[in-house]
């Protein structure tokens, strides 16, 4: 298997394994590592994001880890122009690009382009989420797929990010979502990808993330968030969304023990894989899926 034209996608659920799977690629094929995951931007958040280790830095170049800044926005359009631009550098060099990560909506913006939506304000999405809130995500479907009938068959009806996005674009806009995609053009065509997506069993990816939280709270995941606390990042930064803030904030309120938000953190971790796999279903049909015990056989065959 002949990999050198091509920009490599390896997505999967969090606790996966496809930071280490990525190196071990990278190494065979004269790749580097661009990150695709919405928290592993931010330089302030190390230990909750789960970002590489220095050691992984030394074997392999890793691009748009750790260099932004909690208090600033960081939108996929930021991360879409920054990653194009990488990838042309990468390329230039004659070395493969590898983007590693969990964050579905980066990588439908290399394969796709990103849909020139404009700017919802913060106020609009918020009450677009309350209202789904209230309602739960199947009476909440039915009222898309009345504002929005081209959302039936498009947007799968577990699927709660989506359907929230699609009835915020549609009510603000007065346009469907499906409308915007269409005026969407790509950087690169499909054959300039080989897409691999992880794979991982239920029951084993469990056992992986309550090894990893209570990992990371030795790692010093408490100390990290109370530097974090201090900064005042304000409440509508998507960053407050990373899974360990809240509960950890709960535990130096005195609110819980330390083994009670060990096991809410594992709870949402596994919600938020869940959530991943549930996107990978509908969105990443036609990659590669990799599982576990095929991973070996994989890399051998690598030219």
């Amino acid at each position: 298997m002949d990999l050198k034209s091509k920009i490599i996608l390896i997505a999967g659920p969090t606790a996966s394994g496809k930071s280490k799977f990525a190196i071990k690629l990278a190494k065979r094929i004269n790749g580097e590592i661009i990150n695709a995951d919405s928290m592993q931007v931010y330089k302030e958040l190390k230990i909750l994001s789960a970002r590489p280790s220095f050691k992984d830095y030394q074997n392999i170049q890793h691009h748009l880890y750790g260099f932004h800044n909690v208090k600033k926005n960081f939108s996929t359009g930021d991360w879409l122009k920054l990653s194009l631009k990488k990838v042309k550098e990468i390329k230039k060099r004659k070395i493969i690009p590898i983007f590693v990560g969990g964050t579905g909506l980066y990588f439908k913006a290399i394969l796709e382009g990103l849909v020139k939506i404009p700017n919802i304000p913060i106020r609009f999405r918020n009450k677009i989420r309350q209202l789904h809130k209230n309602l739960g995500q199947k009476i909440f479907y039915k009222k898309l797929l009345e504002l929005d009938p081209k959302s039936k068959n498009k947007v799968n009806s577990t699927d709660t990010q989506r359907s929230i996005r699609a009835y915020e674009v549609k009510k603000f806009t007065n346009k469907s979502i499906h409308d915007w995609y269409q005026n969407t053009v790509p950087v690169y065509e499909e054959k300039d990808f080989f897409k691999i997506y992880m794979n991982f069993p239920r029951v084993q990816l469990i056992s992986k993330i309550n090894s990893r939280t209570a990992k990371m709270i030795k790692m010093g995941a408490i100390r990290e968030v109370e530097k974090f606390l201090k900064l005042k990042v304000k409440k509508d930064k998507s960053v407050n969304k990373a899974i360990g803030i809240s509960e950890i904030k709960e535990f130096l309120n005195d609110e819980k023990k330390l083994n009670e938000i060990q096991e809410k953190i594992s709870i949402k971790t596994r919600q938020y894989a869940k959530r991943q796999s549930t996107w990978a279903r509908g969105n990443m049909k036609n990659w590669l899926q990799l599982e576990p015990q095929h991973m070996n056989n994989f890399l051998k065959k690598i030219k």
